[in-house]
């Protein structure tokens, strides 16, 4: 957690008196939203996490994916950092969906916060092709055994 405001007396104005603190999982949820927000950011998160995240959603009273999958934070008392795992969709320009994804979660915390966003890592760890989801389910009727 963090200070990002941090006057106190009697001739600080009222909305300035005493401090206020961001949990990690805030920002995260912030950035997540935001880079989700890009029409070419098919998904947040490496293989693994996809795959914990694919299994967790078909258990019963597992939950839906995590808004916060595939986000890393690190929040201090006036400037965060934020990592992002991104799949991007086949056929995007993928420098200029970055420089949109950054812009976007920079824009969204430091808004929505008034910390600084000092960095935004992307790893764009796969390329979603769009017919990969029919591929799957085809391959599963093909089969004679379940």
């Amino acid at each position: 957690m963090t200070e990002t405001t941090q006057r106190k007396g009697e001739k600080a104005p009222p909305e300035a008196r005493g401090n206020t603190t961001f949990a990690d999982a805030v920002v995260a949820k912030i950035a997540g939203m935001a880079a989700r927000e890009i029409p070419e950011i098919h998904h947040l998160g490496g293989g693994v996490t996809r795959a914990l995240g694919a299994v967790r959603q078909r258990v019963p009273g597992g939950g839906g994916g995590s808004i916060t999958q595939g986000v890393k934070v690190e929040v201090g008392e006036r400037q965060a950092a934020v990592d992002l795992d991104v799949v991007v969709e086949y056929g995007a320009a993928i420098a200029d969906t970055a420089a949109d994804v950054r812009t976007n979660v920079v824009n969204a915390v430091e808004r929505m916060t008034g910390l600084e966003v000092v960095e935004v890592n992307i790893s764009v760890n796969d390329v979603h092709l769009p017919d990969e989801e029919e591929g799957e389910e085809s391959e599963q009727e093909g089969r004679r055994v379940t």
